[in-house]
């Protein structure tokens, strides 16, 4: 696994907040970026970026999540939806290529790369998919960027 050092710029991501119980993710994360998406061409706008999922905190059960697409400054949240400025500053991130349900042991790795590196990263966190899974229907090649902003 190849971990990199980078410094994020701001950005800001147009989602839908909520708590998700862990078995409702894969529903939720279809209806937030089904509705973020038509927010953002409601508006005449296109994503700056592929689709997010920012987490707040680490996962259990249940997952304080928002989950969108990053947008430029014009955007307006509207009806159900949040815009939440992504955090700036050094950070690691690495791709995961894989299936999304497979993606345990890489955050198994970048915690022990994180601890031996004496790094502390962040509460918040997010993953950003490449890969279309429309587009692409077989899970061993989508790639997924896997970002820990740093404290």
């Amino acid at each position: 696994m190849q971990m990199d050092r980078i410094d994020l710029e701001p950005r800001t991501l147009l989602g839908v907040h909520e708590t998700v119980r862990m078995a409702d993710l894969t529903e939720y994360f279809g209806r937030a970026f089904e509705v973020s998406s038509a927010a953002i061409a409601g508006q005449g706008l296109v994503p700056t970026g592929p689709p997010i999922a920012l987490y707040h905190g680490m996962p259990t059960d249940t997952i304080d999540i928002t989950a969108g697409f990053p947008v430029d400054a014009a955007a307006v949240a509207g009806d159900g939806l949040v815009l939440t400025p992504l955090p700036v500053g050094p950070a690691v991130a690495t791709v995961y290529v894989g299936p999304y349900d497979g993606m345990t042991r890489t955050y198994d790795q970048i915690a022990a790369w994180l601890q031996a590196e004496n790094l502390t990263p962040q509460r918040d966190m997010w993953e950003e998919y490449l890969t279309d899974p429309d587009a692409n229907p077989d899970p061993a090649t989508w790639q997924t960027r896997i970002v820990f902003p740093l404290a």
